[in-house]
This record gives structure tokens, sequence and C-alpha cells, in this order.
């Protein structure tokens, strides 16, 4: 499929790699972690939290992605041997309430609603941690609403939370146009009915599915001329 700028009515936004950088969580990792590579912590940190809940999406258990991402840390440090104690492992876990948004997030923000759009964010983020995002990313006011796993149990990339975002929304589902970093999160939305837009933010590698993004973009400065054009 392509993108068709004509079909969208509304701007949905993943949040944590899509809006914030991720990655910044390296930063306090190094000051706690010597003689291991902070950014490879912060992978595995990452990797596993994804884990977990697609696994909890599997079995039927549901717990807060912050409680997700408690537990991820845990195994991250562990992995690569790594001793620290609970308080500093929750000073670290503490930064995901602080990450530094793109430098493209808010001037592509204000374009979209200058062009009449509507824009939400939809994430497996609890409504604590959205909270924390989108005041810390000073995007309260270019944003309609923030829409969170807790509100149904299920996370992304199951249709579930696609489908409520999309009743919470009130737009029908193939008018709204998903934005998102993950490659597995872009295919979650297309599956559920909404037109992928995929941000390849960190330069990785799409697949392996036959679906192709409707759109890639490398900012959301992109994904406004592509509308700008409509």
């Amino acid at each position: 499929m392509s993108f068709d700028p004509d079909a969208v009515e509304t701007l949905a936004f993943d949040s944590y790699g899509t809006l914030v950088d991720v990655t910044a969580v390296a930063e306090p990792i190094s000051e706690r972690v010597d003689d291991f590579d902070p950014s490879l912590v912060a992978k595995i940190w990452r990797q596993r939290s994804l884990a977990n809940a697609m696994v909890g999406n599997a079995i039927g258990e549901y717990d807060a992605f912050y409680e997700m991402n408690r537990n991820a840390l845990r195994v991250a440090l562990e992995t690569v041997g790594v001793e620290l104690d609970a308080d500093e492992r929750e000073e670290i876990l503490s930064t995901y309430h602080e990450l530094p948004v793109f430098d493209d997030v808010r001037d592509g923000m204000e374009r979209f609603r200058n062009l009449g759009y509507d824009c939400y964010v939809v994430s497996n983020g609890n409504e604590e941690m959205l909270e924390s995002l989108v005041e810390g990313a000073d995007l309260g006011d270019v944003l309609e609403d923030a829409i969170s796993a807790d509100e149904i149990e299920q996370f992304k990339p199951q249709p579930e939370l696609y489908r409520h975002a999309a009743d919470e929304i009130g737009t029908p589902i193939e008018e709204i146009a998903f934005v998102a970093a993950g490659w597995w999160d872009v295919p979650g939305a297309m599956n559920a009915g909404m037109q992928g837009v995929w941000i390849n933010r960190s330069d990785t590698l799409w697949g392996p599915y036959e679906t192709e993004p409707d759109l890639t973009i490398d900012s959301f400065h992109d994904l406004a001329e592509e509308l700008e054009a409509d």
C-alpha cells in the first residue's frame, strides 16, 4: 500500500522512541556502570521490556508498563553482571519521567495542528508515565489526549489498543494515520486498520514482513509535507 493523505482525518503517535528518546537512559546507567557499555545495558533493558509486554499479552497477564520496565532493568543489569541495589535501580528507572523530546516533535506537532489535524498519543506506557511525558516534553497544548494500555490492560501490537484508541478518539480507524518508530508497532496499527507511518529514528531494518509501511519518514516534517501536498 501507499500513503493516502486524502484519507487521513486524525494523527496518532507512539510515545517512547517516537516522541522521546529512550536511548537517553544510557547516561544515568553510565554513572553507575563502570566496566560495561551503558548503551548495551540500555538496549537489553528496552528489548526485555517490550518482550515482557508481548508475553504478557500472549498469556493474559497484565502489569503496568512502568512495572514491566522495573523488571526489565533488573534483568538487563543481571545479564551483564552488574549489581545495584533497589534504590539505585529506582533512580535509573525514574529517567523514564524525564526523557528528552526529539528535536522535530514540537515544531512538527504545531504544523499538524495548523493543518487542521487533531493529534493523539497511543502508548503502552501507563497513565502516570504519559502524564510526565506530555508535561516534560511540553506537548499539552498540541495533543488532544494520551491513550494508555492501562485503559484496556492490553499492550500493542495487539489490535485491541489501536481499536480502543479509535473508539476513544471518535474517528473511523481507517481515517487515522499512526506514527511510530517501532518496527513492530507500525504493522500492528496497520493490522488493526490504521494507515502506518514508520519514522525510522534508529536506522533499523523493517520486517521480516510482507507488509510494508504506508509511508517511511525521517522526521515529523516529512509527514507534514506529505499532508500539505494533499
